[in-house]
C-alpha cells in the first residue's frame, strides 16, 4: 500500500510522487520505464520500506498525472536533469539512492557516469550501461550470439519512430510488448495503470517522443562510462533486452524474471538492492 502521494514542482512541470516507507527514512529514488508507471514499484518498495528505506516513485514527465513538461524535451539529458531535480525537491542528502528500470535506467546509467551525481548509490534494473555491452577480445563470440537476437526484440523502436503510428496504436503496441517481455507475467493491472497514466494521444505522443529523442545529440549522457557505484540487475529471460549481453555487463541475473523483474521477482530484486545499500 502507497504511503503518500503528493506533488513536487520542477521547472518545466509538475511531478506526481508515491511513496512508501518512513518519512525520515534513506531516500530512494526509484524512476519507471516504457511503457510502465510509478506503481510498477508497488511489490518492491515496501520490502525496501521494511528496511528503513524511504522509497519515491516518480512519474515521469509525460505520464499522468505528472505533467507534459513545458520545455518538450525527453532527450536522456532532459531525464537526468529530472533526476537530479528530484533529489533536492524530495529532500536527498548525500547517502540517497537513485534506482531505474527500462527508460529509469538508462537514466540511472547516465547519471552514475556523471561525477557529480548527488546520489551515492545507483541501480539499474534491464538495462546495463550502455558501455559495458561493448565486445572485447575474449567475448565477441557470446556478444555476437546476443546481437544476432537483439533486432527480434527491437523492433519496436522503430516503429516509435513513425510520426503519429504508435499515438494511433498505443494500446495494442504496449500490451504487445508487455506479453514478448515477460510471457509468464499477468500484465493486466499493470495495463490499467498505464491506461490512466497514458490516456489520450497527447500523452502517448509524449511517452514514444523519448524514442524520437534518441536520435539527438540528447542521448550523450547515456553513453558515457560510470563513475559511481552501480549495481545492474536483470531478469534471466528478459525478451526485451537480452540476457546475454547484460552477462557481458556483469549484471546480477535474477532468475524466473522477464523484463519487468521488479514485479515478477520483488524479493529477490529487492533483496539484491537492500545488500548493495546497506
Amino acid at each position: 500500500m502507497v504511503t503518500r502521494r503528493y506533488d513536487v514542482q520542477l521547472p518545466s512541470h509538475t511531478v506526481h510522487v508515491l511513496e512508501w516507507g518512513p518519512a525520515d527514512g534513506r531516500l530512494v529514488v526509484a524512476l519507471h520505464g516504457f511503457p510502465d508507471t510509478a506503481a510498477t514499484w508497488r511489490r518492491v518498495a515496501p520490502l525496501l520500506a521494511e528496511g528503513g528505506l524511504r522509497v519515491a516513485a516518480p512519474f515521469l514527465r509525460g505520464y499522468a498525472p505528472s505533467g507534459i513538461p513545458a520545455d518538450g524535451d525527453y532527450s536522456v539529458r532532459a531525464l537526468v536533469g529530472d533526476a537530479v531535480a528530484l533529489h533536492d525537491a524530495l529532500g536527498g542528502d548525500t547517502d540517497s539512492v537513485l534506482v531505474g528500470h527500462d527508460w529509469g535506467a538508462i537514466t540511472t546509467n547516465a547519471v552514475a557516469a556523471d561525477p557529480a551525481s548527488p546520489y551515492a548509490r545507483h541501480v539499474s534494473l534491464a538495462v546495463p550501461p550502455f558501455t559495458a555491452m561493448n565486445p572485447s577480445r575474449s567475448t565477441w563470440r557470446p556478444w555476437l550470439a546476443a546481437m544476432v537476437r537483439q533486432p527480434f526484440h527491437s523492433w519496436y523502436i522503430a516503429a516509435n519512430q513513425v510520426p503519429g503510428l504508435s499515438e494511433r496504436t498505443f494500446d495494442r503496441l504496449t500490451t504487445r510488448l508487455w506479453r514478448s517481455w515477460s510471457p509468464a507475467y499477468d500484465a493486466r493491472e499493470d495495463l490499467d495503470l498505464l491506461r490512466a497514466a497514458v490516456p489520450d494521444r497527447a500523452h502517448a505522443r509524449a511517452v514514444v517522443s523519448y524514442y524520437r529523442a534518441m536520435l539527438g545529440s540528447g542521448i550523450a549522457p547515456a553513453l558515457a562510462e560510470p563513475v559511481h557505484p552501480l549495481l545492474v540487475l536483470h531478469g534471466d529471460g528478459d525478451r526485451c533486452m537480452e540476457p546475454g549481453l547484460a552477462r557481458l555487463a556483469g549484471a546480477t541475473e535474477i532468475a524466473g524474471a522477464g523484463h519487468f523483474l521488479q514485479l515478477e521477482q520483488p524479493g529477490a530484486v529487492a533483496a539484491e538492492v537492500l545488500a548493495f545499500v546497506s
